[in-house]
């Protein structure tokens, strides 16, 4: 993934506007795939199944239709500046985005800003933020990085001390393990961990559990209080298993402590294992260079931003931006993962308009500007920054994934047409609405874009699809 450079990226764009266009039929494949049909290379991942909200691919004969394509696809004609600002800026008088509109429209090529209005002020962004926290994240850490979760030896014969690794999509006992990415396992950990202790023949263990990889308040100040209970995140603990979830299956409740609940499963699954664990699972901390007893990793770090934006998954967010803390050498909570987020982003180029409260975007308190978006996801189709290009695969697709996949987005008479031409995150709190991503014009130019209004008296979304179809048609 993270060698696969913009030309891949591109193509896959202009082949899903070809043939929507000739042959009348919306067809989606993931980039993985159209990575293999385009290159000749086998995907390096498997494609996500149709349950996680990513079709599967269909078999069309394209032979006619890309011979229509451009020889460099994404570096088609611009598109022509007055018809787009006339476009854009009817569009952009609709009532229903308030009186605060910030819009920056970028060819991804050049560089140039083809349209803008208000593009450096900095406004509420909504979950928009974690196009950011990943860019930060990828920037950092690297594509293939994975999180660990271990067990290790402890201070005292008989004791043992489950380490969390900041993975908060570490299946529990309960999870399906049937999606994309591939969840590291809880029950897997036992296993190894149970095998591990019979060895050494331990049948009996006391166990503790360590959350230190993670500091600070586990509730990001800008949070309303009904998000917890509500399910939209977890307290943030570097412990945590289907995040937070009580039931793997539904969205809410959350448990109140993620990190207890992890390790009174886990007590259960080496019961299991025929390993006898005591009545007593407390926190301790695991002792400097204890001995590992069994370890499970996450997906690779591309994997875990790609499901990050198509499922708006808030708490993997809140984790991704604690990991760069740590990298950047910050303390691992949401001030220190704020600072170290915007530090990379200055080291990308973009140094201003980026504050962050939180990593996904629930805090009201953050502000980002339409500049910084789309700098951050024209930068994913750099060639000169191929480990970012798990922000474009990532991104939700018009009529068939994620957030823009749920029946409710790009269904007006003047949007529908761009259906699986269209690539955006969404964003969305009380009176804030945003959508930013990327697409191919009519003549294949890659454009990004972000539009971004956070004092909407009513819903917006259907105004920003409109923006985001102008654009594709342009």
């Amino acid at each position: 993934m993270a060698r696969r450079d913009r030309l891949v990226m591109l193509t896959t764009l202009a082949v899903l506007q070809a043939l929507t266009i000739v042959t009348g039929i919306y067809a989606m494949t993931t980039e993985f795939s159209l990575s293999a049909l385009t290159s000749g290379s086998s995907p390096t991942e498997p494609t996500a199944s149709p349950a996680e909200g990513i079709p599967s691919v269909p078999v069309v004969t394209a032979g006619p239709v890309l011979a229509q394509l451009p020889v460099k696809p994404g570096d088609g004609p611009l598109p022509t500046k007055g018809t787009l600002t006339k476009q854009l800026a009817s569009a952009l008088g609709d009532d229903a985005l308030g009186d605060r509109v910030g819009v920056s429209v970028i060819d991804t090529v050049t560089g140039e800003q083809l349209f803008a209005a208000d593009p450096d002020t900095a406004v509420t962004p909504a979950s928009t933020t974690k196009i950011i926290t990943c860019s930060a994240a990828l920037a950092s850490l690297g594509p293939d990085t994975r999180f660990s979760t271990r067990v290790v030896q402890g201070s005292a014969p008989g004791t043992v001390v489950l380490v969390g690794g900041g993975d908060p999509l570490l299946a529990g006992p309960s999870a399906k393990q049937d999606g994309y990415p591939k969840q590291a396992s809880l029950a897997t950990l036992a296993a190894r961990t149970a095998a591990t202790l019979k060895s050494q023949g331990v049948r009996k263990v006391t166990l503790s559990y360590d959350t230190s990889l993670f500091t600070g308040p586990t509730k990001a100040s800008g949070w309303k209080p009904n998000y917890i209970p509500d399910g939209e995140v977890a307290p943030v603990h570097a412990l945590t298993m289907d995040v937070g979830r009580q039931d793997p299956r539904f969205r809410s409740p959350r448990v109140p402590d993620p990190a207890q609940y992890a390790a009174d499963a886990f007590a259960r699954l080496l019961a299991k294992q025929g390993v006898k664990v005591g009545k007593s699972v407390r926190q301790a901390k695991a002792p400097a260079g204890a001995a590992e007893l069994g370890r499970v990793d996450s997906a690779p770090l591309y994997a875990l931003v790609e499901h990050t934006l198509t499922h708006s998954d808030n708490d993997m967010a809140e984790a991704l931006m604690r990991h760069v803390a740590i990298k950047e050498g910050q303390e691992a909570s949401f001030a220190g993962g704020g600072k170290a987020v915007a530090a990379v982003m200055q080291r990308l180029g973009i140094a201003q308009g980026v504050s962050l409260d939180d990593g996904s975007g629930l805090s009201i308190r953050n502000r980002i500007s339409p500049n910084a978006l789309a700098k951050a996801i024209a930068l994913s189709g750099s060639a000169g920054h191929p480990g970012l290009h798990a922000i474009a695969s990532g991104m939700p697709i018009a009529g068939f994934s994620g957030t823009l996949g749920n029946g409710r987005r790009f269904v007006g008479s003047d949007s529908k047409g761009q259906v699986g031409l269209v690539r955006a995150k969404t964003g969305t709190l009380n009176h804030v609405n945003t959508l930013a991503g990327l697409s191919t014009t009519k003549d294949g130019r890659l454009v990004t874009y972000a539009f971004m209004a956070d004092r909407v008296p009513v819903n917006a979304e259907p105004v920003l699809d409109r923006l985001a179809a102008i654009v594709a048609r342009s």
